[in-house]
């Protein structure tokens, strides 16, 4: 449903790329778990507003909405930094791997 809309839309230059990702297919469940639970709390954001809740409640709604959102969006740039960007045959110890480590501490302190 998402990818039909984004094609119908088309709005450039934004476009779903249809590559197959070890690391999202591996986790596939637990993402699809994570949206579900971003779902339910939009659609009770959009329950506060249509049902007029006093605004703080929204705030926090919202709040709670995009810190979910951050944390599936550092969770998958960690991945794709371990399983993209990094050798997968190197040692954790490489000075490459300290250095993404450290990238992936600063994204995730970043979207927090």
């Amino acid at each position: 449903m998402f990818h039909t809309l984004l094609t119908a839309c088309s709005i450039p230059p934004y476009s779903i790329v249809k590559k197959k990702v070890a690391h999202t297919i591996r986790e596939k469940e637990k993402l699809v778990l994570r949206i579900r639970r971003i779902r339910g709390q939009i659609e009770a954001l959009e329950r506060a507003l249509t049902d007029e809740i006093e605004c703080s409640d929204v705030l926090q709604l919202i709040t709670a909405a995009r810190g979910a959102l951050n944390g599936l969006m550092a969770e998958l740039v960690e991945d794709h930094v371990r399983f993209h960007v990094l050798d997968p045959k190197q040692k954790p110890t490489s000075e490459q791997a300290l250095a993404a480590d450290e990238l992936v501490d600063i994204i995730r302190s970043y979207l927090k």
